[in-house]
């Protein structure tokens, strides 16, 4: 039962999509089988050339809208998204990935209990090579400079389709960084974090599935990624010193244990090169070293013991 559709949606959802036409399906299906029926799904198809519009076409939705051109990547088809959303709240879901059925029911419960709140990210199980993973925030209110801390650190779990936002946030912010292929997400939350906090809810309601064609599941091109992330945040480097070198040394570290060390050397040499990074040797090791012990205290904090309620 689809219910009274001519009401204007509670929430939109936003898919960006290109080439995944099985897996979209996928995705627009778990959408419309929601327990809250007031929505608005808007896929973005970024030029797909393997049947996605005509697949689409043959569900016969009115909340499932599809909007086809060709955008500048991913992150223009999502602020594409927001332009055109009708409702006041927006949540993202990933081509390849799932909502569970209670997603959009209890992410507009956080938003109806708490009007003060503008960010809501919630946890999901993460799905490779057939084992799935638990990745569960701690429920608390980051207040924005715990925000920054928390993604600068990485001590939360954030993914694409974690994110919920008002629509009006989002527009002041500016949306999604057209620039940045990878870590979007987390530039995202930096330029939220400089006027907003944010939830983070335990509440498992989607399904992350790491396709083989995804840019954030590559292990090569990190330190590259995360130099254009710098270089967007240049304040990250003054007021965490030990936090980017510490995040390219994990890196490296992580590439010579699995023996990629062509891997490895490449990814020294992109932060050697990198304006926002340019770390020598010693001070890769000396900031691992200090980044990982700030880093831990900083976990302990976030999922441990920080958690106050919005003001």
């Amino acid at each position: 039962m689809i219910g009274n559709t001519e009401q204007a949606p509670l929430v939109t959802v936003i898919t960006p999509t290109h080439n995944r036409r099985e897996t979209v399906l996928r995705a627009v299906q778990s959408v419309l089988s929601q327990s809250m029926p007031r929505f608005e799904h808007i896929v973005i198809d970024d030029g797909s050339t393997d049947g996605t519009e005509a697949a689409l076409a043959r569900i016969h939705d009115p909340r499932l809208i599809y909007v086809g051109a060709k955008w500048r990547g991913a992150n223009a088809a999502r602020n594409a998204g927001i332009e055109l959303a009708r409702a006041p709240v927006v949540t993202f879901l990933d081509s390849d990935d799932l909502f569970l059925p209670h997603r959009l029911e209890r992410t507009l419960a956080w938003f109806d209990d708490n009007p003060a709140l503008e960010v809501l990210l919630s946890s999901y199980v993460s799905v490779k090579g057939g084992r799935g993973t638990a990745c569960v925030n701690r429920g608390a209110f980051l207040n924005p400079p715990m925000l920054e801390r928390a993604v600068v650190a990485q001590t939360a779990f954030i993914a694409g389709s974690a994110i919920t936002a008002r629509r009006e946030a989002l527009l002041a912010i500016g949306g999604y960084d057209s620039d940045i292929p990878r870590m979007q997400d987390r530039e995202l939350l930096l330029r939220f974090a400089q006027r907003f906090g944010a939830q983070l809810s335990e509440d498992i309601d989607w399904t992350k599935h790491n396709s083989q064609n995804s840019i954030s599941g590559r292990r090569d091109g990190y330190v590259e990624a995360y130099a254009i992330l710098m270089s967007k945040h240049p304040h990250i480097a003054r007021s965490y010193p030990h936090v980017p070198p510490f995040m390219i040394t994990r890196q490296i570290i992580a590439d010579i244990l699995r023996g990629r060390i062509p891997q490895a050397f490449a990814g020294y040499m992109a932060n050697r090169s990198s304006d926002a990074l340019g770390y020598s040797l010693p001070e890769l090791i000396n900031g691992y070293l200090h980044g990982r012990r700030w880093r831990r205290d900083l976990y302990d904090e976030v999922r441990g013991k920080f958690g106050i309620p919005p003001a």
